[in-house]
């Protein structure tokens, strides 16, 4: 499985691709940081975001997209461009059929760490030792994305099981449903 991590943001966003199964060793195929200026226009920045992910998605042709789940922050405005940010990762995977899967920050922590309370250092020195890397990418948001990917491709097999099980639940309620509604075709007949 390959996947392409990004750590939504305007001004770097991070992203990385991991390939890999879960319970085998991971490797990390790229990573880096799409930059905006922070002077520029907002519409102008949001089209960079999409030209650098676009290029990402080109050259490494990830079977995924994982993007951080944008959470509540006190800084309306920090949050308002990391939503930006996440929508332009999500509007391109989309338009390629790319399945979109969003984890929340302490999801990813918790994958990657063990807790979902860990610092930015933290993550950076588990994603550093799981993908067998000389030194810890930078900046943090380059890490970020990598974890992001991580945790996609440990947490989709337990995802798509329960995925499976909840559909499969559900087809069983829709047929007693129908069942239940639905006179019996024998009853009301003579013979």
């Amino acid at each position: 499985m390959r996947v392409l991590g990004v750590d939504p943001g305007l001004t770097r966003c991070g992203v990385g691709v991991v390939e890999g199964v879960a319970g085998r060793p991971l490797t990390m195929v790229g990573v880096g940081v799409v930059r905006t200026p922070a002077d520029a226009e907002l519409g102008l920045r949001l089209v960079a975001i999409e030209q650098g992910i676009e290029a990402w998605l080109d050259e490494h042709r990830p079977e995924f997209v994982a993007v951080e789940r944008v959470f509540s922050q006190h800084n309306v405005r920090t949050v308002m461009g990391t939503a930006q940010a996440s929508a332009v990762a999500m509007l391109c995977a989309a338009r390629r059929g790319i399945p979109v899967a969003l984890h929340t920050p302490s999801e990813v922590k918790a994958a990657v760490t063990g807790s979902g309370r860990a610092d930015k250092a933290q993550v950076g020195a588990m994603v550093t030792r799981l993908l067998r890397l000389d030194a810890p990418p930078k900046p943090a948001d380059a890490a970020d994305a990598l974890a992001l990917a991580i945790c996609h491709i440990w947490r989709a097999p337990a995802q798509n099981r329960l995925q499976q099980a909840v559909a499969q639940n559900r087809l069983q309620q829709a047929v007693a449903l129908h069942a239940a509604k639905t006179p019996n075709a024998s009853k009301g007949r003579t013979a």
